[in-house]
């Protein structure tokens, strides 16, 4: 089941949640869920999807619902 969620006051997909944060379309992407962290730039809450960006990778991008921050696995 696809959950939607709200990021920067729009609607988003696990598909374009993952393209928010790669910057470029992915193949796939999972559900989106809740990372029980706070963002680092203004303390707002930050979710999470996994996605694969290739056919040989898998990567867990980070998101800020309320600011610009992201990251993935890959930079921590």
């Amino acid at each position: 089941m696809t959950e939607n969620r709200v990021v920067q006051g729009r609607m988003v997909t696990p598909e374009s949640l993952a393209e928010l944060i790669e910057d470029e379309d992915v193949l796939d992407a999972e559900d989106i869920e809740d990372a029980d962290r706070e963002c680092p730039d203004c303390g707002g809450d930050v979710i999470a999807v996994g996605y694969m960006p290739s056919a040989v990778e898998f990567v867990t991008g980070y998101k800020c619902q309320d600011c610009d921050w992201a990251t993935t696995d890959r930079d921590e």
